[in-house]
């Protein structure tokens, strides 16, 4: 009697590397799938960045009509505008609830979870992928490609050593180059430049800048907030950017939300003529023509600062600014000869910013793997059977949720390209169990 062999499919094997939102989004759309799926990262735990970024009250997304939230995207809008049609930020309110996690949004149109946290909403998460089977590998640094061998066998150093993880196909979540003590190191760079995959040279996102300012300014006033300012700049090339908010004095130059918002257009006027000139309000709640009458008024014995600060509301840090530019001689003789002048500069203020702040300090990252490096289903050209996905690619959002809701919607989509993929319809021969293969050296 003979045995008929076991014709029944192999269930293919995923490796994923990085447990970011990207990196765990594909791991939960591979499980979906059917797929085995094996997630190695670095770091003692998944999330890192993920939970550092949610201590302050976790932004998962933003309200605003579609066609806005997709122009955040920049040039990279028609891509990411795709990866939206699968996961917009209605499907992450949906996501976030069926893990047991309500939502609402804030009176500035930004979605945040209930309990306003990033961990329970991580925990939840990490429950139901483990339920489904989701194997994940803790302290496991990815160090590249063995010569010779196949993109999907990947040489990893774990807390046992050094060994191979083979599947039929890999999914790289690496993230860009910020916050590298969290695990974003961009180490893959140089690894897929010379495996001849196109890259865009990695540039701060979301970042600050450098400003001259004088060694007094810089001690006195570092960490101060300047609030309810407007932020105004036209650059060279392009739309301009005119908003109101808040940022921070830095013992260096400026950061915060309002500089971030126009961080892209300020670092790509910097690369192309070496500055860029920003206009402040400083008084944005005042109107022009009421600021001149109060500047106007008489000082009589009331000193220069007072005068400034009973008539103009204008004291601290914002007050110190004009000191930046001129003595308490010129600043008393401005006033004296043309209010109305003065008061033009205030709501005008120019700030010269030097250069972006470098790219380890800033929120995210631009550049990374070129889009047009992949093929329709998300794989990477120069390496078959790699897909990557979330910041390591090539686009770039302001903060506000729109980051995190496209690393979401990539590593959806990169899993559902894999899954449609050739490379992911293994039906026979034999594949290593990924972290089965221990290798010497290295």
């Amino acid at each position: 009697m003979t045995t008929e062999p076991d014709a029944s499919p192999r269930r293919p094997t995923v490796a994923i590397v990085g447990g970011g939102p990207a990196g765990l989004m594909a791991a939960q759309t591979l499980l979906q799938g059917g797929v085995q799926v094996d997630l190695y990262d670095a770091m003692p735990s998944v999330g890192r960045k993920f939970l550092l970024a949610g201590k302050g009250g976790l932004n998962l997304s933003h309200s605003e009509p579609s066609e806005a939230f997709v122009s955040r995207y920049g040039a990279a809008a028609p891509q990411v505008a795709r990866w939206l049609q699968g996961l917009d930020a209605q499907g992450v309110r949906d996501w976030a609830g069926s893990l047991g996690i309500a939502t609402f949004v804030g009176s500035s149109g930004r979605i945040f979870p209930a309990e306003m946290k990033a961990a329970p909403l991580l925990r939840a998460w990490l429950q139901r992928l483990r339920a489904a089977g989701l194997r994940l590998h803790m302290r496991h640094h990815w160090l590249g490609w063995q010569p010779g061998d196949a993109a999907t066998c990947l040489r990893l150093r774990g807390p046992q050593g050094d060994l191979c993880a083979q599947a039929d196909a890999v999914v790289l979540a690496l993230g860009g180059a910020s916050w590298p003590q969290l695990g974003s190191d961009a180490a893959w760079y140089p690894w897929l430049a010379a495996a001849g995959v196109a890259l865009a040279p990695l540039r701060p996102a979301n970042c600050g800048f450098d400003v001259a300012w004088s060694s007094y300014f810089a001690q006195r006033f570092a960490g101060t907030p300047l609030k309810n300012v407007r932020l105004r700049f036209d650059p060279a090339q392009g739309p301009g950017f005119d908003r109101q908010g808040e940022f921070v004095i830095t013992a260096s130059g400026v950061e915060g939300s309002l500089v971030y918002a126009a961080s892209a257009l300020v670092r790509d006027q910097i690369e192309r003529h070496g500055s860029a000139q920003i206009s402040l309000d400083l008084l944005a709640g005042r109107d022009l023509p009421g600021l001149a009458l109060a500047l106007a008024r008489g000082r009589g014995a009331r000193s220069l600062p007072n005068h400034l600060k009973d008539h103009a509301g204008l004291d601290g840090a914002k007050a110190a600014l004009l000191r930046e530019r001129w003595s308490a001689a010129e600043l008393a003789a401005r006033l004296a000869s043309d209010p109305a002048g003065l008061a033009h500069e205030i709501k005008h203020w120019p700030l010269t910013l030097l250069a972006a702040r470098p790219v380890a300090e800033a929120i995210s990252t631009a550049g990374g793997v070129r889009l047009d490096a992949l093929d329709e289903h998300g794989m990477l050209r120069a390496l078959p059977g790699v897909w990557c996905t979330g910041e390591m690619l090539d686009w770039e959002a302001p903060t506000g949720g729109y980051l995190l809701t496209a690393c979401l919607a990539s590593g959806r989509v990169a899993a559902l390209g894999l899954l449609a993929s050739q490379v992911a319809r293994c039906s026979a021969g034999p594949a290593a169990s990924p972290g089965q293969q221990p290798q010497g050296g290295g």
